[in-house]
């Protein structure tokens, strides 16, 4: 027998250290300084006065006043809310968004909002954060959240490049948290050993606040069979973020935060396939065997620059965001079962500029304005083991193939922004402004001038009505862009069964929103709001190809609409809250990569208007956490799906998968609660039914492979502050 042939050695993905690195290093060195120090004595003297909480209150304040909300919907989700989830904050950030409303589930720890796939823009302190390829929701950590406010609908012109949603993020502090710190354990069902540690302070004119946790269970992505426990499916995973700030003056103040996400993942595997393909002498192979893994590595930091001068707040920040991907195939199995063996490595460089103003004009106008710039550097490199077929498309041989597909391409994004902020008596307030949005890559250059206006109207002191319409300009995710020659497949067994534009293609939008808010009584806050959206040239991702990495492709033009309602109730120990949404996602004709797509499908979609493979029909959640006996706390939560979009009878995502229902229960207790540093215990159950429901069943555009919801699993937590 033939000695198997060994897997395609990986191109390193190794850089040197980006000028901006060395900048943020430089930053600190100054900052820290005696000489720094001694410059500002005459400017930052009051500091010592001052109480260091109170100037950060200010500032926070400053900050907050860049960022309007009028018009737009929005859904605020407190460290406390977190808390108060059965996995508390050791749940991923993608399980956190579920309880805001219109927010669906999918595989791989993705969410949805209104009808787009993915698309969400992450804002930390303000700072818009590039998208890195496994997604944000996988590399950020519940525990520096302090809150985080949803904003979706029709946003103000503030706010571009990802426009499904705005998920802004405001980090703990240690200047507002005191000196102190927490370490804790999270174990449980699946192999999950989850510890963590966190540290925070001040002194002086800094203030810090660092996190870390290490993640390891048996489950790491879904399940592709309804069995309990998946094969091959072990996950390690780090995540870390810190952030340091120093107080230049009352009305200045210079941070740096950072965060990075290493998480290695075994493809799960899905036992009794038949083999396709024959490889030398080999016809057989035990798919319950094949060992696929994947990397991902995402890390990012910011330099920001903060405060007021004179009536004038201010934001100036530059960061940088690098993330890759790597995907090791099974080179023997792969080929037995598939034909093609794929090692795939991607990876992406943002580096950012961002400034935002504001400056209030008399007493009933605010003038917001601002500039944002985003330079990407991605590669892309792909060695596929194929077999050769004959003009019929059959196996020519037994003797694979090696065929390296390298990439590599610029992108650059800016943008600038005016809006008025216009108090119009007691009751109304409008924000009218224009964004000016430019992209280039591949050697195409596209913008657009966006007009944005929402209205904010205060009906009564119990009622609130929003409306607005925003132009969106979207450009494409950079970061899931692989320019692959496809000619370099033809007579092989990955040879793609039609061509088309690889390229895709920024997209362009119409959305109108409208809703209100209703107070009843003390306690009870109700929300009803409707959405509607045109688009041309509507994005949408998919999984092509046994990599779990997303690639963009665009329908000629989609229409979004739907509706959501939202209750939150508050009352002492006992707080609960109930989301419902419909929503109906819709296009037609593929008009770039096409080739990824099946031709009957293409053919299909080119004629017809179909659901796009997020669209679910209904979804809800909702949960209650009650408080009693001084330190004891039970909860617990569940999310509703009518079930995502499948095949049908011929029809691309015509029909649609069975409803499901996930329950989550709680219970905790503080231990030493009156010393001022309690031990927390949490005991959590999820999905308690142990309902076994698909979210995917492989069948569908642009999904790969079914996965299947968790099983019931129980964890404890143990936290103890200090």
């Amino acid at each position: 027998m033939d000695r198997p042939l060994p897997r395609p050695a990986a191109p390193s993905l190794t850089m040197k250290p980006s000028p901006l690195a060395t900048g943020i290093a430089f930053a600190l060195a100054l900052a820290s300084l005696p000489a720094f120090a001694a410059t500002t004595d005459d400017t930052s003297s009051s500091v010592k006065d001052l109480d260091a909480v109170t100037v950060h209150a200010q500032l926070d304040q400053a900050r907050n006043a860049l960022s309007p909300d009028i018009g737009s919907s929005q859904y605020q989700i407190t460290a406390e809310d977190i808390q108060k989830q059965p996995l508390g904050a050791s749940a991923p950030l993608s399980q956190v968004l579920l309880q805001a409303p219109g927010v669906v589930q999918d595989s791989y720890g993705g969410v949805h909002v209104r009808g787009d796939h993915a698309n969400l823009q992450y804002r930390i302190n303000g700072v818009l954060l590039p998208e890195s390829i496994s997604g944000f929701g996988q590399t950020l950590d519940a525990r520096t959240i302090k809150s985080i406010r949803l904003m979706d609908g029709a946003l103000p012109a503030q706010f571009g490049e990802r426009t499904a949603a705005v998920v802004d993020i405001t980090t703990r502090n240690g200047a507002e948290l005191g000196n102190g710190g927490s370490a804790g354990l999270t174990a449980g069902s699946f192999g999950k050993i989850n510890p963590n540690a966190s540290w925070w302070g001040n002194q002086g004119r800094w203030s810090w606040f660092l996190t870390g946790n290490y993640d390891q269970n048996e489950v790491g992505l879904e399940n592709p069979t309804r069995s309990r426990k998946p094969l091959h499916d072990d996950t390690h995973q780090g995540k870390a973020f810190a952030d340091l700030t120093y107080l230049v003056n009352e009305n200045t103040r210079l941070s740096v935060f950072a965060g990075f996400a290493n998480n290695r993942l075994q493809i799960p595997v899905n036992p009794g396939q038949t083999p396709q393909f024959g490889y030398l002498d080999t016809t057989t192979f035990d798919s319950s065997q094949l060992d696929e893994t994947q990397r991902e590595t995402t890390r990012f930091g910011m330099l920001v620059l903060q405060g007021a001068l004179g009536s004038t707040a201010y934001q100036l920040s530059a960061g940088q965001r690098y993330s890759d991907v790597a995907f090791n195939p099974d080179v023997i199995g792969d080929l037995v079962f598939s034909g093609v063996a794929s090692q795939v490595q991607r990876s992406n460089r943002a580096n950012t500029l961002q400034a935002d103003f504001s400056t209030p004009l008399g007493s009933d106008h605010t003038l917001r304005y601002g500039l944002y710039g985003n330079y990407e550097n991605a590669r892309a490199n792909n060695s596929s083991w194929v077999f050769p077929v004959d003009d019929a498309g059959q196996q020519s041989s037994t003797t694979p193939l090696l065929i390296p597909d390298h990439s590599a391409f610029h992108a650059s994004t800016q943008a600038l922004y005016v809006q008025d902020e216009w108090k119009i008596g007691d009751d109304w307030t409008v924000n009218y402004g224009l964004r000016g949005d430019r992209y280039k890559a591949f050697g195409h250059t596209e913008g657009q001038l966006s007009p944005r206006v929402g209205v904010a109207w205060n009906a009564s002191d119990s009622t609130t009505v929003h409306a607005g319409y925003s132009r969106y300009f979207t450009p494409p995710a950079s970061e899931l862009i692989a320019s692959s020659d496809i000619a370099l497949y033809d007579g092989t067994t990955n040879q793609q069964p039609s061509g088309g534009n690889n390229t895709p293609l920024a997209e362009r939008s119409d959305y109108y929103d409208i809703g209100v808010s209703q107070q009843v009584g003390e306690h009870l806050t109700l929300g009803l709001d409707a959405y509607d959206r045109r688009v041309a040239r509507l994005q949408d991702e998919g999984q092509f190809g046994a990599a779990y990495i997303y690639s963009t492709f665009n329908y000629r033009r989609g229409h979004i609409h739907g509706l959501e309602f939202s209750a939150d109730y508050s009352d002492g120990p006992f707080s609960a809250y109930v989301n419902a949404a419909y929503n109906k996602a819709i296009g037609t004709q593929v008009i770039t990569s096409q080739y990824n797509l099946d031709p009957d499908a293409l053919a299909y979609v080119a004629n017809h208007w179909i659901h796009l493979d997020h669209d679910q029909k209904l979804t809800s959640s909702g949960g209650f956490s009650y408080a009693f006996a001084g330190h004891n706390r039970v909860g617990a939560n569940y999310v509703f799906g009518s079930g995502l979009r499948s095949d049908i009878e011929g029809v691309p995502n015509g029909g649609e998968l069975p409803s499901y229902l996930q329950v989550n229960l709680s219970a905790g207790h503080d231990f030493n609660a009156g010393s001022g540093h309690p031990l927390h215990v949490q005991l959590a159950v999820i999905n308690a039914l142990d309902r076994s429901y698909q979210l995917r069943d492989g069948g569908g555009v642009g999904v790969f492979a079914p996965q299947w919801g968790p099983r019931r699993g129980a964890y404890l937590s143990l936290q103890q502050d200090f």
